[in-house]
């Protein structure tokens, strides 16, 4: 007796999809940098030689979204004001509790890496920037 379709190729398609989420596109998808109008805060972690910027993607005044760049250079302006210069892409993200990581710094386009989940962001752990006695 043959079956009105096989079920031989639906089996295997059906267990990679419960056992192997990520393969099946249920992960989430990251996000693309947002608009400068949903930033809240930029951090420079001088350690790290990086400059964070925070982001409310919900418009609610709270961080759900981080991005972080390299710093190439930093100096003072002539009104003695930090400048930085940095990489025109993220090399690390930070989105839904899953820290990213794309180390060819190109942008969001899908050959981003998970690098740690649930995680959440601290930005408490950097001290604030004061340049006499001012946020810089």
């Amino acid at each position: 007796m043959t079956h009105p379709f096989p079920i031989a190729p639906i089996f295997p398609a059906l267990l990679l999809a419960f056992l192997l989420p990520g393969l099946s596109g249920a992960q989430p998808t990251l996000p693309v940098e947002p608009d400068e109008e949903t930033r809240l805060e930029e951090i420079y972690d001088h350690e790290a030689s990086m400059v964070m910027f925070l982001y409310s993607l919900k418009g609610t005044e709270e961080v759900d979204y981080v991005v972080g760049r390299k710093v190439w250079e930093h100096q003072r302006s002539v009104y003695g004001n930090p400048v930085y210069y940095l990489e025109p892409y993220p090399l690390f993200y930070w989105w839904n509790h899953t820290m990213w990581n794309d180390p060819e710094q190109d942008g969001v386009n899908g050959n981003e890496l998970v690098y740690k989940e649930d995680v959440d962001f601290d930005a408490t752990r950097y001290k604030p920037c004061l340049f006499n006695g001012q946020r810089c």
